[in-house]
């Protein structure tokens, strides 16, 4: 009998651990889901509070992004395919390098705006109109990009109508153009050797046909001649249309050396445009192409401006990059 009560209180006694057992896991169970239901609000605050800072971050660049603008100031062309592979491409250049800052077009040539405008329907602001359009947009910080080879007149008259907006903007800086410092020249030498290295046999002459002014910046293209040849490359000749060296002077130069069948033209402009089509390859009598034939020699035209050389457009960024660090000093 006595081991029977023993064996039904075992039995209880049991039962009763499990009963407790039960309640633990209960209790533990609810400690752990009320846990999980803090951490699953505390994660959603957290989620919801980045978010917000997130959208904060975006806003603020956002509004950095439309405070901040490059104008990219060209001379301009009526050729649309040379539009944009040269300044186009030097646009989205500067473009991919500074993400932070709106990218924006003008032109000095207001013939040239007429004429897009006219012919195709393109409208594209002059300085003037496109700094007004800056005010108006409520950009604060400008830097001035132009697309220029020297500082002659344009340039001039470039930073003269900055002068007159110093004052609608918290800061405005003009960048250099492309032939400024004489690493810009060593620069441009090796743009335009490598670029046309495949010609240079000894029996070809390479000729690049520049603009020329009037201005004393004129001295670039000479300045450029001697970084060519003082780098062995005794084979290249510049001369300019409108200034000097002339292409009686480029034609003596070749004829001079008496070792060439052939020469191989091409324009010392960011653009192929009209002196590149006419001037240089034309059919006229006193086109460069004309003349060099009419002289005996075998003529390659190659129709590309200088905006379509990768290294020419990485001149352009370093300048505007320039500009953009003088901000900070």
């Amino acid at each position: 009998m006595k081991r029977k009560t023993a064996l039904v209180l075992s039995v209880l006694t049991a039962g009763a651990l499990f009963l407790t057992g039960c309640g633990n896991q209960q209790e533990t169970a609810g400690k752990d889901a009320g846990r999980e239901a803090q951490a699953s609000v505390s994660e959603a605050a957290e989620t919801e509070t980045e978010k917000a800072e997130t959208e904060e971050t975006s806003a603020e660049e956002e509004t950095m992004a439309g405070e901040q603008a490059i104008l990219v100031v060209s001379f301009g062309t009526s050729y649309n395919e040379s539009r944009d592979a040269t300044i186009g491409a030097i646009e989205n250049a500067i473009a991919d390098a500074f993400p932070d800052y709106e990218v924006r077009r003008a032109f000095t040539s207001q013939i040239i705006i007429d004429k897009l405008k006219e012919r195709d329907g393109l409208e594209i602001d002059n300085v003037g109109e496109a700094l007004d359009r800056a005010v108006a947009d409520g950009v604060k910080t400008l830097v001035v990009q132009p697309t220029h080879l020297m500082d002659g007149y344009e340039y001039t008259d470039l930073a003269d109508e900055l002068k007159e907006y110093e004052a609608n903007f918290d800061v405005v800086v003009l960048a250099d153009p492309l032939l400024t410092s004489d690493e810009d020249f060593d620069a441009v030498a090796a743009a335009i050797t490598e670029h046309t290295a495949s010609y240079d046999d000894g029996e070809t002459a390479i000729c690049f046909m520049g603009h020329g002014t009037e201005a004393d910046s004129n001295e670039i293209y000479p300045k450029l001649q001697e970084k060519v040849t003082a780098a062995g490359f005794e084979n290249y000749f510049i001369g300019t249309v409108e200034a000097e060296p002339t292409l009686e002077d480029v034609m003596t130069a070749v004829t001079e050396k008496g070792v060439y069948k052939k020469v191989v033209l091409e324009p010392l402009m960011v653009v192929a445009g009209d002196h590149a089509n006419n001037d240089m390859a034309g059919e006229e009598e006193d086109s460069w192409k004309s003349v060099f034939m009419a002289e005996g020699f075998e003529v390659e035209c190659l129709i590309e401006g200088l905006g379509e050389n990768e290294a020419i457009r990485q001149i352009y960024v370093d300048h505007t990059k320039a500009a953009i660090e003088s901000l900070a000093e």
